[in-house]
């Protein structure tokens, strides 16, 4: 990140009041930040949401600024972390409530398993608790009103797909039949021909920061690789070397079994085969760098080899055509999701991403928070999040309150959850506890775990990424540069694109550049070179060190280095920006050349997710893998672990 320019920040139009500053973290400033502060040693930016009156919570998914991990959500589990929560905590305050089952963590995993106790037992009274100030965890809705549409544009700011259908688990498919949601419905609400149609194509911009100076080349994968290639700024040995990975590359490892070329694609990063293997020139390298980013969360020179081939047809990894390997099946070396989503179709989604699925499954459970439930009216229904958390609710969802402590009691038929509410350290009673939280935070809410489960809890670093949406006045610029999805190869943000053309009953997508749209930006901060978890750990550090005028400022320098040449002006045409950041982000996948021990195990999730008395463990990362339907699988899983 580069420091800002003063005079580039205001032509950006930095100094415009736009809604992103309306909320900036949460709410105003209130007494309560001070409490907050006192027990965490971090004064909040702009106040704590525990210290808003209950009775009026705001909207969350119409805030802007700096949203998902933000200061508020993470200021107590970081003090947790670093010893400090303790100090200053005081005694425990019991708040006289029991329950039959706690779940810590409002994301997929969590609203599952607490659907999921409620289905087996309807009589059961439940408590979700989250340290965020909305439920979904990474799914997330971001809205924004006005620009004359009838209603507000909506869409994701985090888990915006729910994959392919074929690729479903299980338990994901059982969950979506109950929800009444059809696949086939949902992909038919992606218009696949309006960008198409309006001569809108995918593209690279070879920026600056990898090549010197920005240009933008529009292509589509599969197109004729000579016409393109020609106009990159690279080497002229690096064109002939593109080419020809894309149009006739020969097998690199001939002589070997296909056995024996699955085992070097495993030990080798999509960079060190280009590079090693392949012998292209650095260019190529650098090109090919940011391709696996924005899937991800890291780049070539972290993301497998094998991974590549495995997904070159879906994702354009060039190189491997010459190999000879059967694109029958998968290599046994492939992660788990390349495995799982060899023969799958396209993804389909939502227009607000997973938290359609999130709302629907809470307003079963929460009488009054959804005007509809189905698949049909979810995205365009009204929500009220003051009823959450009523007193006289079967199932109650507390958000901004971050677990600190669980214990189980002497005779292990119940437990005792701590959490913070903004003022002070509260305690509930639970028959049983499902962990629906980062692995990584278990360790410090259940010391008593036994210490190979603590390490194995500990291995499951999930890797940082960001999320942006932004909303646009029109998409004019777009069309004049004839693009809709555009991949960076150094600068920030890896990815730019337009939102996908998704409706739904009552919410028509835009169709005509003239009209409000969205745009959708993904940075992947992971130091990829380090490896997947050492390089998340430090991307994540410096992440959380980087203001938020720094993500904006980046933010709108490369929309305008994009699209300015086509008319865009920054400061007229962007009216409002959330920037979704999502420290403990893509949850973390076994993968070749990083994890000595896959695919053969034993693998550290089948340790970390075995319960503890009354105490069951969920998450993606018990699977481990991301998308809906592993945190629906680890949370039908956790369920049987205390019901059996």
């Amino acid at each position: 990140m580069s420091d800002i320019d003063p005079r580039r920040a205001r032509d950006l139009g930095m100094d415009r009041p736009i809604s992103r500053r309306d909320f900036f973290d949460g709410v105003a400033v209130v007494a309560g930040a001070a409490a907050v502060g006192a027990v965490t040693g971090i004064p909040l930016l702009h106040g704590g949401r525990g210290a808003r009156r209950p009775e009026e919570p705001p909207y969350p998914p119409a805030l802007t600024g700096l949203r998902g991990d933000d200061p508020d959500a993470l200021s107590v589990p970081h003090a947790l972390r670093d010893g400090r929560f303790w100090e200053h905590a005081g005694a425990p305050h019991p708040t006289g409530e029991s329950y039959d089952l706690v779940v810590v963590g409002a994301g997929v995993s969590g609203v599952t398993a607490a659907h999921e106790w409620l289905r087996r037992d309807p009589k059961a009274r439940v408590l979700v608790l989250d340290n965020h100030d909305e439920i979904g965890g990474h799914a997330r809705r971001n809205e924004f009103a006005g620009g004359g549409r009838p209603g507000p544009l909506i869409g994701p700011g985090g888990s915006p797909s729910l994959g392919p259908p074929e690729a479903w688990t299980p338990e994901g498919k059982e969950l979506l039949a109950l929800l009444g949601v059809e696949p086939d419905t949902l992909a038919g609400r992606l218009d696949r021909d309006l960008y198409p149609g309006l001569g809108l194509r995918r593209g690279v911009m070879c920026d600056r920061e990898a090549f010197g100076r920005d240009r933008l080349v529009a292509f589509e994968p599969g197109g004729a690789a000579e016409e393109w290639v020609s106009r990159l700024p690279i080497a002229e040995q690096a064109r002939r070397d593109l080419v020809m990975l894309y149009t006739d590359p020969p097998d690199w490892l001939s002589g070997m079994t296909d056995e024996d070329k699955e085992q070097r694609l495993a030990e080798l990063t999509y960079s060190a085969f280009l590079l090693d293997v392949c012998g292209v020139h650095p260019d190529v390298e650098r090109f090919c760098r940011t391709m696996p980013s924005a899937r991800w969360g890291y780049g070539a020179d972290a993301f497998g080899a094998i991974d590549a081939w495995g997904t070159a047809r879906r994702w354009d990894f060039p190189g491997f055509g010459g190999l000879g390997l059967d694109r029958g099946k998968p290599s046994r070396f492939n992660s788990p999701t390349v495995r799982k989503e060899w023969d799958a179709g396209a993804p389909v989604r939502f227009p607000e991403g997973n938290q359609a699925l999130v709302r629907m499954l809470v307003g079963r459970m929460v009488p009054g928070f959804a005007g509809s439930t189905s698949a049909d009216g979810v995205t365009t229904a009204a929500y009220d999040y003051a009823r959450l958390d009523r007193p006289g609710n079967r199932v109650r969802v507390r958000l901004s309150s971050p677990v600190v402590s669980v214990r189980g009691d002497g005779d292990g038929s119940a437990a005792t959850v701590g959490y913070f509410d903004g003022y002070r350290l509260r305690t509930v009673s639970a028959g049983a506890v499902v962990l629906a939280c980062w692995h990584t935070v278990i360790p410090y809410l259940v010391p008593e775990l036994p210490a190979d489960q603590r390490r194995a809890l500990r291995a499951a670093v999930k890797t940082p990424v960001l999320h942006a949406t932004v909303r646009l006045r029109d998409w004019r610029a777009w069309h004049r540069a004839g693009v809709r999805a555009v991949r960076w190869t150094g600068a920030y943000w890896c990815q730019t694109e337009l939102g996908r053309p998704v409706s739904a009953p009552g919410y028509p997508c835009p169709t005509d550049p003239s009209e409000p749209i969205l745009a959708h930006l993904v940075a992947a901060p992971s130091r990829s070179e380090l490896g997947p978890a050492r390089g998340a750990a430090l991307g994540r550090q410096e992440l959380l060190k980087t203001p938020y005028e720094d993500l904006e400022y980046t933010l709108r320098d490369q929309l305008t280095r994009l699209l300015e040449p086509y008319g865009f002006d920054p400061a007229a045409d962007v009216e409002a920006v959330t920037v979704n950041r999502w420290g403990h982000g893509y949850a973390p996948e076994y993968r070749t050349p990083w994890d000595g021990f896959y695919p053969d195990g034993p693998l550290p999730a089948e340790a970390a997710r075995r319960p503890f008395g009354r105490i069951a463990i969920a998450n993606a990362d018990a699977e481990p893998g991301g998308g809906f339907d592993s945190a629906v699988t680890a949370a039908y899983r956790a369920v049987d672990d205390l019901t059996r």
